[in-house]
């Protein structure tokens, strides 16, 4: 993008060196450090937002075409898609049930059984 050298970098910083003195230019430097953080956030969640508006663009898409074809003789695309949007609307509906393992219920019914005896 920029086709910065060893020297350009050199010249740079001795003239903001004479410009700035040597008690701000580490400050200088640091703010921008954070302005180039801050610019770099900023276009990683943009690129993050785009990304998913654009799973949703496809995933929509795929839904009609499965709702076009009567939910029958669907690409493994198509299902993957249908599988994914019922997973997450599963998560809408139940978002705070906790999933217990197989095993958590006949332990309590050992338990119970052991207290009784």
């Amino acid at each position: 993008m920029f086709d910065i050298g060893f020297w350009e970098l050199i010249i740079i910083a001795v003239i903001g060196l004479v410009v700035l003195g040597p008690e701000r230019l580490p400050v200088a430097i640091r703010t921008v450090r954070e302005w180039i953080s801050g610019v770099r956030k900023f276009s990683d969640g943009v690129k993050s937002e785009l990304t998913e508006e654009l799973r949703i663009h496809e995933l929509h898409g795929n839904l009609k075409k499965a709702e076009e074809n009567g939910m029958k003789n669907l690409s493994p695309e198509i299902e993957e898609s249908l599988k994914s949007l019922k997973e997450a609307a599963e998560m809408v509906t139940r978002p705070y049930e906790i999933k217990k393992p197989d095993n958590t219920a006949s332990n309590t019914t050992d338990k119970n059984e052991t207290e009784k005896t």
